[in-house]
């Protein structure tokens, strides 16, 4: 059934959402204020999904995508939208968040833009298939589809990122490494993943796969690209034999060079390898780091709780404004990557703790003046969150890339008596539907 609606609204997962019969339709890359013929692919009881036929007039904030593979590609959803007007919708969808599932009327300011909208993304995650010819594919997956999309530049990344890449594509045959077949569960190389620093222009690659050791080709392969490419600081090779779509296996070996790249955030120097969390955006990290560390600055030496801490990055960056910091992180490989970090930067009053923040919080006794909350997208846990206002005696910074489980979380800290301040989004995540958001919380 073909129809002509205008597009009233933006959805949190970056439809654009019509109404037509008394059903809300969501559209996929459509913008407010475009009149559209669309036709429905999917009918539920209360709203449908559907696609666009034609623009028969298109909003004032459309744009020229600046990627010629914006459309198939599934990464940049929104690409087609001036970016003005990205940040506007990306503040009406945590605007919505925070009333419709927080209960919380604050006004949402707008986000703090990206100082860079191409060459942002500074880690690069491309699946490897392999065609029935021989050739390889690297690139990203249509949306809601397994298809690979061979894509060979990609603007909002690094340009010696898309010249790996292509010598991964074009050299692999080379060394017999064949592409994985999910279906099957066959071929050699699953993943390439790439972590590129803005400071010192380096990159570390990391070779994902499929496999529970590591074999001749795929080291002499590993040379190859580490002896084609300078600014390659080293080769990890990661084991995954997981029929499942989780990237990184548990074991990482750096077979070429090292094992991390540096990063300098507020003229701290992190160290970034292969499997621990880090920003993808440095640039967008700094400004929140720098708005953090502000409000930190506020208090006179305070204990702070740096939670769900990854390589204790929040703790780092508030340490010279902090009497002691206390990292708390789950993942040991991050750990240990931010005790070479503490020793790197001469920084003496950051406390590290390889366990879950929860049961780290019933272990203790102590109240911390600050707490840095940076859970993943999933939020936190009421026992968490239970646990969090028991050891903290002022305020809580909540960071979270989830609107929908921030408001959650806001709300439920609000049933415990907690003022939430304020709520400062920035764009980390340019030409998505992704925001994210700081909050100050007094107790």
């Amino acid at each position: 059934m073909q129809e002509v609606v205008k597009i009233e609204g933006f959805s949190n997962l970056g439809y654009g959402i019509a109404r037509n019969d008394g059903m809300v339709i969501f559209v996929e890359n459509t913008c407010p204020d475009d009149v559209v013929k669309i036709e429905r692919t999917k009918n539920c009881r209360n709203y449908a999904y559907a696609k666009v036929l034609e623009i028969i007039k298109p909003s004032a904030h459309r744009t020229e995508p600046f990627c010629p593979m914006q459309k198939v590609c599934g990464s940049c959803q929104i690409q087609f939208i001036d970016y003005e007007y990205q940040l506007e919708l990306k503040r009406q969808i945590v605007q919505d968040a925070m009333r419709k599932i927080g209960g919380i009327n604050i006004e949402i300011p707008k986000p703090v833009p990206s100082p860079k909208i191409k060459s942002y993304r500074h880690k690069v995650q491309y699946p490897i298939t392999q065609k029935p010819s021989g050739r390889l594919i690297a690139g990203y997956y249509k949306p809601r589809s397994h298809e690979c999309v061979n894509i060979k530049y990609c603007p909002i990344q690094p340009e010696i990122c898309d010249k790996i890449i292509e010598f991964i594509r074009e050299k692999a045959p080379e060394f017999n490494i064949t592409g994985y077949d999910e279906k099957t569960h066959g071929g050699q190389l699953r993943h390439v993943v790439i972590r590129y620093s803005e400071y010192s222009k380096e990159n570390l690659v990391t070779l994902v796969i499929n496999s529970k050791k590591i074999s001749e080709n795929i080291k002499k392969f590993a040379e190859a690209i580490y002896n084609n490419f300078e600014q390659t600081t080293g080769i990890c090779i990661n084991l995954n034999t997981q029929k499942s779509n989780i990237i990184l296996g548990k074991v990482t070996e750096c077979v070429c060079g090292k094992d991390y790249i540096e990063e300098k955030i507020l003229n701290k120097i992190f160290k970034i390898g292969a499997d621990t969390f880090f920003q993808v955006n440095p640039l967008s990290a700094e400004n929140i780091f720098k708005y953090v560390k502000d409000e930190v600055a506020k208090y006179k030496n305070p204990t702070v709780l740096d939670a769900y801490a990854g390589i204790a990055a929040f703790g780092i960056t508030v340490s010279d404004v902090s009497l002691k910091v206390t990292s708390v992180e789950e993942n040991n490989v991050s750990i240990e990557k931010a005790k070479e970090v503490l020793k790197t930067n001469n920084i003496n009053n950051v406390e590290l703790f390889a366990q879950d923040t929860e049961k780290y919080l019933k272990s203790i006794r102590k109240k911390f003046d600050i707490t840095i909350l940076d859970p993943p997208r999933k939020g936190c846990t009421k026992e968490v969150l239970d646990e969090i206002l028991a050891h903290t005696k002022s305020k809580i910074i909540y960071v979270s890339c989830n609107p929908a489980t921030l408001a959650r979380d806001l709300k439920y800290l609000r049933e415990k008596g907690c003022k939430v301040e304020s709520i400062q989004p920035f764009d980390m995540f340019c030409h998505t539907y992704h925001i994210e958001n700081v909050s100050f919380i007094s107790i």
